[in-house]
């Protein structure tokens, strides 16, 4: 079985964890590194997991090196990780937003005459932390098929995943699955208020739209062989009062809306990523 560290011990760490502990992962093969105690203390008491507050133990205990770093902070903590540790042969996963696969690679071999690293780029999502996770992964050069089964295994712990075949595509992940919960947040919360506008408590609000919202997603998740579009069009009678909305939406321009929308956070994450 292999090893598995986590370099920081925030939510999609813990996410992570609990997927792969779930799984059938022993706690004592995973170790969490962290500067803060409480966090991996809390960790380590709820999983059985290990806990450290050395990056570099915890690099060195491991085969596969999970980097849950805050993104400006990972080229100080992979160039320490390198200096001191013999990462051949160990697969590094990156969950860092806007930090490119070269980025990390050459932190964790900076200053030195090393081979560059296996690396997995992974663009998760907060859903993940309910196991509900959709993610794009993005291998290379150096990660081999064994490594690219782990990688695998451990992101599928925490959702779906589908492999990127260039990494350009994570920024289209972003748009598609990263940044996407907000925007059906934001759907909802418009919903939500003007529920209260009719009349209904905020309780009675929240409940009416979070429960349409989980139904909705269920009868997608559970009608493989229909087209959403499918699905849209069997709630809407001709002339009823759903078409009346759904008309409205589109008068309105939603789907040019949310086409700008998605194509800004594509070029926002272009942006962070140089």
């Amino acid at each position: 079985m292999n090893k598995i560290s986590f370099i920081g011990a925030g939510n999609m760490a813990r996410a992570i964890i609990i997927g792969l502990v779930n799984s059938g992962v022993l706690a004592k093969n995973i170790l969490v590194a962290n500067p803060s105690e409480e966090k991996r203390i809390k960790l380590a008491q709820e999983f059985g997991v290990l806990q450290t507050d050395d990056n570099n133990r915890a690099s060195d205990f491991a085969d596969v090196i999970v980097l849950c770093v805050k993104p400006h902070f990972i080229s100080e903590v992979c160039q320490r990780i390198s200096q001191e540790i013999d990462i051949t042969g160990k697969l590094f996963i990156s969950v860092a937003a806007g930090r490119t696969v070269e980025q990390v690679q050459q932190a964790l071999v900076q200053g030195s005459n090393k081979a560059l690293p296996a690396l997995v780029r992974v663009m998760p999502n907060t859903p993940s932390q309910l196991g509900l996770g959709m993610s794009g992964l993005f291998a290379s050069n150096e990660v081999s098929i064994e490594q690219k089964s782990i990688a695998e295994k451990l992101m599928s712990a925490v959702g779906k995943i589908i492999w990127l075949d260039t990494e350009d595509q994570i920024n289209d992940i972003i748009a598609v699955a990263g940044s996407a919960p907000a925007y059906f947040f934001l759907f909802m919360e418009a919903m939500e208020k003007q529920a209260q506008s009719l009349g209904f408590s905020a309780q009675e609000s929240r409940m009416l739209v979070q429960q349409t919202a989980l139904g909705a997603a269920q009868m997608v998740a559970h009608n493989d062989d229909d087209d959403i579009s499918t699905l849209r069009a069997n709630v809407t009678s001709k002339g009823g009062a759903t078409h009346a909305a759904i008309e409205q939406f589109k008068h309105d321009g939603m789907e040019e809306m949310v086409k700008n929308a998605m194509n800004a956070a594509i070029a926002r994450a272009e942006e962070m990523a140089k």
